[in-house]
C-alpha cells in the first residue's frame, strides 16, 4: 500500500485552551494510538489534503522531528459548518500485528449483461480488510466478466492475497440491473413472439 508523508511536531500541552490555539494558528491537533502511550502531535491543515480528500486508501509516515512513527488514519472530526479538520486519530502500526482498514473496491473487466443493457450498481465502494501492514492492499479487485444480467457478485469470490475480507459470505460487492430500457425491449419482444405465434396459428 503507498504511503504519504506527513511532517508535525509533538505537542506538550492538550488542553482545551492549548488545542483551540493550535488550531488558531492554521494547525490540526492529532494522536496516535496503539504504541506504549498516546502520541500527541500538531501538523498544518494542509499537510493532510491528499489523505482526507481522496477515494485511496494510504498508510501514513509521520515525522515529527526525526521521530519517524507509521500509522492509518482512524477517525477524523470536521466543523459542521465550515468542513475545516479539528482533529484526527491515527493508529501506530506494527510489522508483526494484523490491522483492519477500509481499502477501495476497484471494478476490472467487462459485464455481458452490461453489454446488453443492464445497469452495474457498486453496492460496496470499499471494503474492510485484514492484514499485516506490509500485505494491506491499495484496493479490492472486483472483476465482473462473468456478470449476466440479473447477476451479482459477492465478497466470496473476490481474490483475496494475503489478507482477509472482514464481511459476512453474502456482501454483495456490485450487480447489474434489468435497465427499464432493456425491460421494455425485452416485453416487446415478447409481445411481438406472442403475435407472430397467433398469426401461425391462424
Amino acid at each position: 500500500m503507498k504511503s504519504i508523508s506527513i511532517k508535525g511536531s509533538e505537542r506538550e500541552s492538550v488542553g482545551k485552551v492549548a488545542t483551540k490555539a493550535v488550531r488558531n494558528a492554521g494547525m490540526v491537533p492529532c494522536v496516535i494510538y496503539g504504541g506504549s502511550q498516546p502520541v500527541h502531535f500538531q501538523a498544518e491543515a494542509k499537510a493532510f489534503k491528499s489523505l482526507v480528500y481522496t477515494p485511496n486508501a494510504h498508510t501514513v509516515a509521520i515525522d515529527l522531528g526525526g521521530k519517524k512513527i507509521d500509522a492509518i488514519l482512524q477517525d477524523i472530526q470536521f466543523h459542521p459548518v465550515s468542513d475545516a479538520i479539528l482533529h484526527i486519530d491515527f493508529f501506530q502500526l506494527s510489522d508483526d500485528k494484523e490491522i483492519i482498514m477500509e481499502v477501495p473496491v476497484k471494478i476490472t473487466g467487462t459485464s455481458p449483461g452490461v453489454l446488453l443493457g443492464g445497469v452495474l450498481n457498486l453496492n460496496q465502494r470499499r471494503l474492510k480488510v485484514k492484514a499485516l501492514p506490509k500485505n494491506l492492499p491499495d484496493f479490492v479487485e472486483a472483476n465482473i466478466s462473468e456478470l449476466q444480467m440479473g447477476n451479482k457478485l459477492y465478497v466470496t469470490k473476490l481474490p483475496t492475497n494475503n489478507f482477509k475480507l472482514m464481511h459476512p459470505d453474502n456482501t454483495v460487492v456490485c450487480q447489474v440491473k434489468i435497465s427499464r430500457a432493456a425491460m421494455k425491449a425485452a416485453q416487446e419482444a415478447a409481445k411481438a413472439e406472442k403475435a407472430a405465434t397467433k398469426g401461425k396459428k391462424k
